[in-house]
């Protein structure tokens, strides 16, 4: 699955133009490097974020098209 969608999906960032803005002005990286949109993203992977000064900062659990509000909290994990 692509990023911008993983990201949208698990409801990390709300709207995939947005997870899209946020890969292009490297604000995504992906295991320590930046990361394009188009990237396919797997299970294992870790993602950081940054939100201005805060950082977030998950491993990838689960990599599923669709999946309700509830469960989405289910498709990553938050490290530190």
């Amino acid at each position: 699955m692509r990023l911008d969608k993983y990201l949208k999906v698990s409801r990390i960032i709300k709207r995939r133009t947005v997870a899209n803005e946020a890969c292009d002005s490297e604000h995504v990286t992906v295991n320590g490097r930046p990361a394009k949109a188009s990237y396919d993203v797997k299970e294992g992977d870790i993602l950081q974020i940054a939100f201005g000064e805060r950082t977030l900062k998950v491993r990838v659990l689960n990599v599923k098209e669709y999946t309700t509000k509830a469960d989405a909290a289910s498709l990553y994990e938050v490290i530190a």
